[in-house]
C-alpha cells in the first residue's frame, strides 16, 4: 500500500487500474469532505462510467514507435475535429475514414524503402489503427461491437492496399 510508512522509503508508484484518477481526481488533491457528506448525491450524478472516461483519453504514439516514422512531421489524426468538419460541410462521415487512411499509408510509404517494409510499418499502427476506429464508431452513434471490429478489420485491408497503390505511384 503507498501509504503506508516503511522505513528507508520515500517514493511510491500509484498505479490507477480503475480510472480512479480521472474519476475522482488525483489522491494528493485537496478533498472538501464537509461537502461530499453534506450532497452525496452531487458526486454519485456525476461519477462518470469507464466508457466515457476512456473516450477522452488520446492515442499517444510510443517513442521507439515514433521513431520509425522518423521522416513524418505529423503523425496525429484527430478523428472527432475531422467528423465536425465532415458534418459541417455537408460530407459523408466516411471521409473522415478516407483521410486517416491516406495519411497512415503516406506514413507508411515515406518511411520505408519499399513494399514489405511499409507493410510491415503498417502492422505496427494496430494500436493507433484500433483508438481512430473507435472514436470513428463513437463519432457514428450507436455502433454494434461486430461494427466497430468490421471497421478496424477493413482499415486494415484498405491500408494495405493503398501502400500498395502508393508504392507503385512511386515507382512509376
Amino acid at each position: 500500500m503507498g501509504l503506508e510508512n516503511l522505513v528507508n522509503k520515500d517514493n511510491f508508484t500509484v498505479i490507477d487500474l480503475g480510472n480512479n484518477a480521472a474519476r475522482f481526481g488525483l489522491w494528493s488533491e485537496p478533498v472538501d469532505w464537509q461537502h461530499i457528506f453534506k450532497s452525496p448525491e452531487y458526486y454519485l450524478e456525476n461519477l462518470r462510467d469507464d466508457v466515457e472516461i476512456e473516450m477522452h483519453f488520446k492515442y499517444q504514439m510510443p517513442p521507439e514507435l515514433r521513431a520509425k516514422f522518423s521522416k513524418t512531421e505529423v503523425v496525429t489524426f484527430d478523428v472527432d475535429e475531422e467528423h465536425k468538419l465532415a458534418i459541417a460541410q455537408n460530407l459523408r462521415s466516411k471521409i473522415v475514414v478516407e483521410k486517416s487512411l491516406e495519411q497512415h499509408a503516406s506514413m507508411c510509404v515515406d518511411n520505408s524503402d519499399g513494399l514489405l517494409e511499409a507493410k510491415s510499418l503498417a502492422k505496427e499502427l494496430s494500436e493507433d489503427i484500433q483508438d481512430r476506429m473507435k472514436r470513428y464508431a463513437s463519432c457514428l452513434s450507436h455502433c454494434s461491437k461486430n461494427y466497430r471490429e468490421w471497421l478496424i478489420e477493413d482499415y486494415k485491408l484498405k491500408l494495405i492496399l493503398l501502400i500498395g497503390k502508393k508504392i507503385r505511384e512511386k515507382l512509376y
